[in-house]
């Protein structure tokens, strides 16, 4: 999940939670024996992280209770095993901090950082230390190329990914579809299709809903949209030139790209079910924008996997459920295209013991612990055996991202400076949305916000 998806994803919690937990940092130890390491024959698998027992490893990350909890139970037995005890930090506000910690000589041995451009900012610093043969080994025959390339800076690897994100999703209810005699859509055009089809009927709200609404991040999830047709209609390298500003944000290429935008989410027949017109997707949240679905006031919103969570307890997220997600379909010409998010490992120290805790959390065997304590969570590594997802939409995310197919992308705003991809891009898009402000001066605005160097 990206910085940006990790701090909405807080607020799958509930409100009443998160608030409490917003307040400040969060912090804790994973701690295992000091003294000596355990004889229990269980822990020859962690054969080659031993010889470090009673030291302390550092970990600093976005990522807040309780998700931190089964993080940290992810790597109990490996601590016990190992003697290595994982000092973990937790922040609502990481990204603003660990620069900070960074230039102020209190970095973290390891960090969990959710953007490449924040891991090219550390890069930056002298400070980033590269990781031991063994994780190079991991990424290199464990991951799809393109995850390596997102962990690597400027010709250098220096990252392994952590957790991955399936973005390229459409929620909508199998139950409903059924009664209406409506089939899954396997075409971009078919989609459109069955979108008008649902539109002329009248029966029973909108074929889509959407919200961008995040507090501070407000937009995000209108760069997701952007994003996912930029992917489709133009490919992976395309897009890449785009991340580089090689192709510029306000090309005819991404205008054409905010046309079918517009011909699709800012519709006034397709949208915003259960909300009101499209301006109300820019005051609508995330969190509330795929609600109507229950209600059959919308048939369909394009969402990340992590939505699943948003949903009231009891709802039936299945393939024959109340809910449950397809593929965002191709338009044809670029075979699979997927795009997501994730996190990656990135070093501070290059210490023994913090060498042997950033190559296990590279393994399959890691991913595997994560996976099994903890539904909703999802790895890209291709060792991973599927059945451990016993989560219907953790499966079909895995059968995404492991795609041997699929032309994968990362989440192009998070891959953007700062300034650009979490700055003018969310603030133009809202008020494409909430102003109907014209699509070449908001592809102006945010081509003029580039950094000059």
């Amino acid at each position: 999940m990206t910085a940006r998806a990790r701090s909405r994803g807080v607020a799958l919690i509930g409100t009443a939670v998160t608030a409490s937990l917003l307040i400040a940092s969060c912090s804790s130890s994973s701690t295992g024996s000091t003294s000596s390491v355990s004889s229990d024959p269980a822990c020859a698998a962690f054969s080659a992280y031993q010889g470090h027992s009673g030291t302390t490893v550092t970990m600093f990350a976005s990522i807040l209770s309780p998700e931190s909890d089964s993080l940290q139970k992810s790597w109990a037995e490996f601590s016990k095993c190992t003697g290595i005890t994982i000092s973990y930090e937790g922040s609502n506000s990481f990204e603003s901090q660990l620069p900070v910690k960074v230039s102020g000589g209190n970095a973290p041995d390891l960090a969990i950082i959710p953007q490449p451009g924040l891991l090219a900012k550390m890069v930056a610093t002298g400070k980033v230390a590269k990781p031991p043969q063994a994780v190079v080994d991991n990424v290199t025959n464990d991951w799809n190329a393109a995850w390596k390339s997102y962990g690597t800076v400027n010709g250098t690897f220096y990252a392994a990914p952590m957790s991955s994100n399936a973005k390229s999703l459409v929620w909508y209810s199998p139950k409903e579809f059924t009664a209406a005699g409506y089939t899954v859509p396997t075409t971009w055009s078919d989609m459109m299709a069955l979108s008008g089809k649902i539109a002329a009927a009248g029966k029973g709200g909108k074929p889509w809903c959407g919200g961008i609404g995040s507090g501070t991040a407000t937009g995000w999830p209108a760069t997701d949209w952007l994003e996912e047709v930029m992917l489709r209609m133009y490919g992976g390298d395309v897009y890449d030139q785009w991340i580089a500003n090689t192709l510029k944000f306000n090309d005819p290429k991404v205008k054409a790209a905010m046309d079918t935008v517009a011909g699709w989410m800012k519709n006034p027949a397709w949208v915003n079910g259960g909300f009101g017109g499209v301006q109300s997707i820019a005051t609508t949240t995330f969190q509330d924008a795929g609600q109507p679905i229950l209600k059959q006031q919308c048939w369909m919103l394009q969402q990340a996997s992590f939505y699943a969570a948003q949903f009231p307890a009891g709802t039936n997220v299945g393939p024959t459920g109340d809910v449950f997600a397809f593929y965002l379909p191709s338009m044809g010409q670029f075979g699979n295209p997927v795009e997501g998010g994730g996190e990656f490992v990135t070093a501070f120290a290059g210490r023994p013991e913090v060498q042997a805790v950033q190559s296990y959390l590279s393994t399959a065997d890691w991913a595997t612990s994560r996976i099994k304590v903890a539904s909703g969570w999802v790895s890209a590594n291709n060792k991973v055996d599927p059945a451990v997802y016993t989560n219907a939409i953790d499966k079909l995310s895995f059968q995404e991202l492991t795609d041997p197919k699929a032309t994968f992308r990362f989440d192009a705003s998070d891959a953007m400076p700062s300034a650009v991809g979490s700055g003018s891009e969310w603030k133009q898009l809202t008020a494409w949305f909430a102003e109907n402000k014209d699509t070449q001066a908001v592809l102006d605005a945010i081509q003029a916000s580039w950094p000059t160097s």
